[in-house]
């Protein structure tokens, strides 16, 4: 049994997903922020390969060039993700773990 998605179906499950990612995000403790974008890179990783599947099964010239977009977003997405993430460990670190810079 082949199922397919219409565009109001399509439209109604995103918006019923960005509704419940920003309900979920907006009640999370500062304290899990860190954690919870870890995990979420997990999450954007997952997407970039659904975006590269996607890609390899373009046919028509409008799929691949979308296929591409999303390929370059998503690995943007996950390559940002982890920058954050470490920019925010770094926070937590004391200042006497930090390296000396200029050979002081």
């Amino acid at each position: 049994m082949i199922v397919t998605i219409t565009g109001i179906v399509a439209l109604y499950i995103f918006m019923l997903a960005a509704f419940t990612g920003y309900e979920i995000i907006a009640k999370v403790p500062v304290i899990l922020h860190t954690p919870l974008m870890s995990g979420s890179n997990f999450v954007h990783g997952i997407v970039l390969v659904g975006a590269m599947v996607a890609l390899g099964n373009a046919t028509t010239t409008l799929e691949k060039v979308i296929g591409f977009v999303g390929v370059f977003m998503a690995a943007g997405n996950a390559a940002g993700g982890y920058v954050v993430t470490e920019r925010m460990l770094e926070m937590f670190k004391s200042s006497g773990n930090k390296p000396k810079r200029g050979g002081h």
